[in-house]
């Protein structure tokens, strides 16, 4: 699951990094707040990278999704953005799951057909 959401969260990070590109061009907001908030959601995709497997990892990740479809009220390509970046969310955390359970099954079907001794009987 690690992998799968890590690869989906860096995609992320790039995704607000240009969000703020286009959100400079907005005349009501100044370059010092766009680059605030980008930074803060990509230092957060950046460090959930590594908080994935820890509790409240994900639920933080669906924080952020949420935080990427609400940026469409700024820039508005970000709601089909973020949507996608939602489903993609959702299926890395749904089939990463999947991956995982399946690895500790042949962990522990290796694990049975060895010996005592960790050698293959």
């Amino acid at each position: 699951m690690r992998t799968l959401c890590a690869s989906t969260l860096i995609g992320e990070f790039f995704v607000i990094g240009f969000a703020g590109l286009v959100a400079m061009k907005e005349p009501d907001l100044s370059t010092a707040t766009v680059w605030t908030v980008c930074g803060v959601l990509m230092a957060l995709s950046v460090l959930l990278c590594g908080m994935i497997t820890r509790p409240g990892g994900v639920q933080l990740g669906w924080a952020l999704q949420v935080l990427l479809i609400a940026g469409g009220f700024v820039v508005p390509s970000m709601f089909i953005l973020g949507a996608a970046f939602a489903a993609l969310w959702w299926a890395s955390v749904h089939y990463g799951r999947k991956i995982d359970e399946a690895k500790a099954r042949f962990a522990a079907q290796a694990q049975a057909q060895s010996g005592p001794d960790g050698t293959p009987a």
